[in-house]
């Protein structure tokens, strides 16, 4: 699956076991800008070292898959999950927004002789 939109929150690497860590980011999407949504994703494993190179505010392209588990507590209450695991993350160029340049008309500026009025 795909998603697309900007970097609205990078969290910290949480080092979970000894061999397993994740990181958490959240891109706010940019289908309906009327009504925002902040879909929280995870990096596991080496991939989280990828988040380093991103920034806020950033627009991108994540690719993702969705994960779903079953929990069984202790007492015997079964409890669901889901996680958005992403496997790529681009930064969107197309989508950024430049800052904006003046307007520089190559035109020469008429002289006083040549006043419309």
């Amino acid at each position: 699956m795909q998603l697309s939109g900007k970097l609205h929150a990078i969290f910290e690497v949480k080092q979970i076991t000894e061999r397993f860590q994740k990181r958490d980011f959240v891109v706010e999407t940019i289908d309906n800008p009327t009504y925002p949504q902040l879909v929280i994703l995870q990096l596991t494993g080496e991939r989280c070292a990828v988040m380093d190179s991103f920034s806020l505010g950033q627009m991108v392209n994540v690719e993702f898959s969705v994960r779903g588990r079953e929990w069984k507590s202790p007492s015997g209450e079964i409890k669901y999950f889901n996680s958005l695991d992403a496997w790529t993350i681009e930064s969107d160029e197309q989508n950024q927004r430049p800052a904006e340049e003046p307007f520089l008309s190559e035109a020469p500026w008429p002289s006083d002789e040549d006043i419309p009025f």
